[in-house]
């Protein structure tokens, strides 16, 4: 069911399609610094308990490639990391991967995860005020998840990972001859037991505007959410939320 789901996305995308917009091959790659704040709770069944997460700086690499060639769809990589700890005292008693917490038990948490993006686009509008992409994602979430009494007490580690098609999309806006504008994009709509949301949205200033080369900084904010099911025996809901700065190069 998945995979028929996601192919008829995909022969969607490509029947609404029009010509590419772009009339050479080009390339951008740009670099966030992400200040994110987690919330919400994993287990190992579906009664999740809430921990607490100590705010943290992760980054976001991306690179695209977009091209003039009729119905082949452009192509971006995105990685993040969603890496963070923090120290708990259980309200009540705890079970993670076969160990067992007792109430009133600090306990130090840490996440080790990434998200990495696989997204497939057409950009059906692309002028200097307004361009907007529509595609599908695959979206590869993978990490570790490592729980232990603060006292050195029991300790054990989670492993899990999962790929998540979504849809995609991407809306910027320009202000002529200032080098401003904004941009809003997302990965929504995850089809499936497992449901990922990735929202951003920025101010962008383009400070460097030449024949072989854009620069441009941002400045904005990030909302993820990621819920599992049963994920290689984990569950979780957990809330990755922070503003963010970048730097794009534009080739």
């Amino acid at each position: 069911m998945k995979k028929s789901l996601l192919g008829c996305a995909i022969l969607a995308a490509v029947a609404t399609a029009p010509a590419q917009a772009d009339t050479l091959l080009g390339a951008y790659v740009g670099a966030q610094g992400w200040n994110m704040g987690v919330e919400g709770g994993f287990s190992s069944d579906a009664s999740l308990t809430e921990f607490a997460y100590d705010d943290s700086t992760n980054s976001s690499l991306y690179v695209a490639l977009e091209h003039p060639v009729p119905f082949v769809p452009n192509a971006k990589v995105a990685r993040t990391t969603l890496d963070t700890s923090g120290v708990t005292n259980l309200n009540a008693q705890f079970e993670f991967n076969g160990e067992l917490y007792s109430a009133n038990t600090n306990v130090e948490t840490e996440f080790e995860v990434t998200a990495t993006d696989f997204i497939l686009y057409y950009e059906i509008l692309d002028n200097d005020l307004v361009s907007i992409d529509v595609g599908i994602n695959g979206k590869y979430i993978d990490g570790t998840i490592m729980v232990a009494e603060s006292d050195g007490g029991n300790a054990t580690t989670e492993d899990f990972s999962a790929v998540i098609p979504m849809a995609y999309a991407k809306a910027e806006v320009g202000l002529p001859f200032t080098g401003l504008g904004v941009y809003a994009e997302g990965s929504f709509l995850a089809i499936g037991d497992h449901s990922v949301s990735d929202l951003q949205a920025a101010l962008t200033y383009s400070f460097v505007e030449s024949l072989a080369l854009d620069m441009t900084i941002q400045a904005g904010y990030r909302v993820m959410n990621v819920e599992v099911e049963d994920l290689d025996d984990l569950y979780a809901n957990l809330d990755f939320t922070g503003a963010f700065i970048g730097l794009e190069f534009d080739f």
